[in-house]
């Protein structure tokens, strides 16, 4: 095991334990768990985490974003899961979820084991490119010839790696799935290769835009030509359709011969119908997908692009960016370009440099740590830390970004901005938008995007946001307690405000013994990244309000309440850890959100001994989320506190 082997345990204990694992895989910034049952998993505690930046559920996966050490984290994780090929292979058959999700799965499952090798690939063909360009020299070379076999040797043969990692995503024997992609590469059934043997026997579906030569027959059916090196489609259909065969066949043949029968068959079957019914349809429909895309694009380029930048940060939170990356794919090694999905190029810079400006904003020490770390793994092409541990929390600052990337996109969309090959992330993209022919014109539009991408999100930033944590949701009725300490405390309020600094009091909530926050078991609010304040052990279960205000927030759980107060403060009220999972059982509130509080009502109800017996812990942070924006928030000394006493004192 190595450096995360105490993190990587406490994953799998909460993910329900190994025996709740199907298959895990990994990509740039995520674990990819699938799960037998989703809800053994233990979300809060999971997010909670050193180590983790959130936990999302997409595409039939459990994924638990851990940032750039990934990989590291995934070689610790896999020797306690104990997992098989066979085991792996049986993910297929637990097709759960509705067809959008699995289709994601199996799409993301198929490109993410080889995406970081054609990004290596595709970075060492475009720095080729440019050192010919840069004159540094001349493709005769065989400095040039090896490079460019680097560079377009996994490309030239992607239905061998494509028809590896389907086989294993379609429960087909995974040698077998490479088989078929290395039939599907085969240099004498390629469409030029038949042409150059002699001329065609005839021509199929003349005049319409399916027109096509057949150069040979199977069994007197017509074998249209296509050249399938480099293609994306027609293999994960065929090995699709060849892990049915191998099903069918492995269900029927005695298993005496099965070893070698099976496999036979399958090909005898998968093959020729791949090259005669999969092979021309599947290529005849990535084409129509291309030109589909293509003729939305052409009625406004602009507009396209702008869509793509401005959605492109959603999709991958969701994980649907999955879905287009076939089509960025086919794109290139159809047409040798992709000019539809690549304005997405402007959100990474978009949100590198809303980081940055947060960098330069934030009075919080946390935030200003977790930020230049995020905006240099930003501009290399790693967003998913940035997006979920600053940006999306924040909220203003992802809304800007993705604006921003809207911008970028729009601009790249007019200008027609283009990537010629696979390669690189961030600014290592940069080789594979140089032209092939060397020209730089479409390099500068690339560059010029990332500029105006970047000056708007960063000027946007640094004007419009302020430090100000989000609050959680709040709902009630009106009662009063301790009136006496309630009405001295206002008077306390009031004489301090003609000072030069001025002291605002905020009273308990809750009857109960006081615990530091920084002892408190939750991470984050023992952090003090939430805000300044103090967590209480309850004696009673009930809420009062700390302050005059509004209910800023009421989560629809009612285990937690948002308070804006009078004088300014936002304070939050959260009863118990991960009591969210209770679902608001136990709780019961007595004002609904929206409504004016006055010091002392009675904001809620909860059953204390209902949530301790469920195994829930019963500290309840009460914290200022709005800390940065006042000089100082100073907890009470007392080791215990009554309803109406002074716990915070805020220093304006």
């Amino acid at each position: 095991m190595g450096k995360y082997e105490n993190l990587a345990k406490d994953i799998v204990k909460n993910i329900g334990g190994k025996e709740n694992v199907v298959s895990l895989t990994h990509c740039i910034t995520r674990l990819r768990f699938k799960l037998k049952d989703e809800g053994k998993a233990k979300d809060d505690i999971i997010k909670n985490m050193d180590g983790v930046v959130t936990v999302m559920k997409s595409g039939g996966q459990y994924q638990v974003v851990i940032g750039n050490h990934v990989p590291e984290v995934y070689a610790d994780v896999m020797p306690l899961l104990n997992l098989t090929e066979d085991k792996a292979e049986e993910v297929v058959e637990q097709k759960k979820g509705n067809p959008l999700n699995r289709l994601i799965d199996v799409l993301s499952g198929i490109f993410q084991p080889i995406l970081g090798i054609m990004a290596a690939c595709g970075m060492v063909k475009g720095l080729n490119v440019l050192f010919v360009a840069m004159n540094l020299y001349p493709e005769t070379t065989g400095v040039y010839q090896i490079l460019n076999a680097i560079g377009d040797g996994l490309f030239t043969f992607l239905p061998l790696f494509l028809g590896y990692t389907a086989a294993k995503k379609f429960g087909l024997k995974p040698m077998l799935g490479l088989v078929i992609g290395a039939i599907l590469c085969y240099p004498a059934i390629q469409a030029d290769a038949l042409a150059a043997s002699g001329d065609a026997l005839y021509t199929l579906f003349q005049g319409t835009i399916f027109e096509s030569k057949v150069y040979i027959e199977f069994l007197g059916i017509p074998i249209i030509g296509m050249n399938y090196t480099s293609t994306v489609i027609p293999v994960i259909f065929v090995v699709y359709f060849a892990s049915k065969c191998e099903k069918f066949f492995s269900k029927w043949i005695p298993d005496l011969v099965k070893f070698f029968f099976v496999p036979m068959l399958t090909l005898l079957v998968a093959i020729p119908v791949g090259f005669i019914i999969i092979g021309p349809i599947a290529t005849f429909g990535s084409n129509l997908i291309a030109e589909f895309v293509m003729n939305i694009r052409d009625f406004s380029p602009m507009l396209a692009g702008a869509i793509v930048g401005l959605t492109w940060q959603i999709l991958v939170i969701f994980g649907l960016h999955w879905g287009f990356i076939p089509v960025y794919i086919n794109n290139i090694v159809t047409m040798g370009y992709d000019n539809v999905m690549m304005p997405f190029f402007a959100c990474t810079f978009a949100t590198s440099a809303v980081v940055l400006a947060i960098f330069f904003k934030t009075k919080n020490r946390k935030l200003k740590e977790m930020a230049l770390p995020n905006f240099i793994s930003g501009i290399f092409g790693v967003t998913e830390p940035a997006i979920y541990g600053i940006t999306l929390p924040l909220k203003k600052p992802f809304i800007i970004s993705c604006i921003a990337g809207g911008i970028g996109g729009g601009f790249y969309g007019a200008f027609n901005f283009r990537k010629f090959s696979m390669g690189g992330m961030g600014i290592f993209e940069f080789p594979a938008m140089i032209e092939p022919d060397g020209g730089f014109g479409n390099l500068i539009v690339a560059v010029t995007g990332v500029v105006i991408t970047m000056i708007i999100a960063f000027v946007a930033t640094m004007i419009l946001y302020h430090d100000k944590e989000e609050t959680v949701e709040g709902q009630g009725k009106d009662q009063e307690v301790d009136k006496e300490s309630i009405q001295q405390t206002k008077e306390e309020n009031k004489n301090e405000k003609d000072s030069m600094v001025q002291k605002y009091s905020i009273v308990s909530p809750i009857k109960g013994d006081i615990l530091k926050l920084e002892k408190m078991q939750d991470a984050a609010f023992a952090s003090g990244v939430l805000g300044k304040g103090v967590a209480i052990l309850p004696t009673e279960g009930k809420v009062y309000a700390p302050v005059d205000g509004e209910i800023s927030a009421l989560f629809p759980t009612l285990h937690a309440i948002g308070i804006k107060a009078d004088n300014g403060a936002e304070v939050l009220i959260h009863v118990g850890l991960n009591t969210v999972q209770l679902e608001g059982k136990g709780f019961e509130a007595k004002i609904k959100q929206g409504d004016r509080i006055r010091q002392g009502q009675l904001l809620l109800e909860f059953d204390k001994e209902m949530i301790e017996q469920a195994g829930y812990c019963m500290e309840t942070p009460i914290i200022i989320s709005n800390t940065d924006t006042f000089l100082d928030v100073v907890e009470t000394e007392a080791q215990s506190v009554n309803v109406g006493e002074p716990l915070l004192t805020v220093l304006k």
